[in-house]
């Protein structure tokens, strides 16, 4: 893969994909702070005594990494994404959210597909304009490989369906994705999202109360699965986000503030 395609730089920051073991420890040690240290979070891989959050799928994926280029080179990872399209989903046997959806509509499709995961920005830089740098990277990414949909699992932090309901009841009722994408939550701790019956939803609360890159997506013309999946291991209540990147060429042309997710 040509980098040139899909690197920036500006003064602070550069974009790129990670293509050393050195590059793919610090990608693990900042998701280690995320969503071990900061978020609760574990499995079976983690590597607690190095402080590596890892698993079978990196070695398969193509990782987007933001460094800060005025931290020491080997702190300057800030911001990371991790792509899996159909042949690396292929090599590691499934996607990564095949534990928790039934891919079925969105695999027969017959459309480019690209798993959106793991994405985290270090604390000291969410809110500004460091996301923007790894989204524009993406939205390159993603042109030169002709993707048609993008996807994967976000996150709300914690397990408590109730403290969430009218969040993931709004999700339901206003964006779930049209049959042809409409994967659908499995295993033992899939959920309805369906909590709360229309009238009885707060609408503009329950949109101020919803993570700020799951409000992104839905900005960004993105719509949801069917049903939520449980994450005991890492401490949180997943949604699969779908967003054709018709509607999010669309969206593109309005300005729009992008936020951090803890876990996606």
């Amino acid at each position: 893969m040509n980098l040139k395609n899909t690197t920036i730089t500006d003064t602070a920051f550069e974009v790129e994909v990670a293509n050393s073991d050195e590059d793919l420890s610090q990608v693990q040690r900042l998701r280690y702070d995320v969503f071990v240290t900061e978020l609760g979070g574990d499995g079976p891989a983690v590597d607690h005594v190095r402080r590596l959050e890892r698993d079978q799928y990196d070695v398969h994926a193509t990782h987007l990494i933001l460094r800060d280029l005025r931290r020491r080179a080997e702190q300057n990872v800030v911001g990371v994404y991790r792509l899996m399209d159909v042949l690396a989903a292929n090599a590691a046997g499934q996607f990564y959210c095949e534990d928790e959806y039934d891919l079925a509509p969105l695999r027969a499709s017959g459309e480019r597909l690209l798993e959106l995961g793991r994405a985290c920005l270090h604390p000291d830089y969410r809110g500004g304009t460091a996301l923007l740098h790894l989204w524009q990277a993406l939205s390159d990414y993603v042109m030169s490989h002709q993707i048609d949909v993008l996807f994967g699992v976000a996150s709300f932090r914690g397990t408590d369906l109730l403290a969430k309901s009218a969040q993931l009841s709004l999700l339901y009722h206003r964006y779930r994705a049209p049959e042809r994408y409409r994967v659908r939550a499995i295993g033992p701790t899939a959920t309805a999202m369906n909590l709360l019956p229309p009238d009885d939803i707060d609408r503009a609360q329950a949109m101020r109360d919803m993570p700020p890159l799951i409000k992104a997506y839905l900005r960004l013309g993105g719509v949801v699965g069917d049903g939520a999946f449980i994450d005991h291991a890492f401490n949180t209540t997943d949604i699969c986000m779908i967003l054709p990147t018709a509607s999010v060429a669309n969206a593109k042309r309005q300005r729009l503030g992008m936020g951090p997710t803890p876990r996606g």
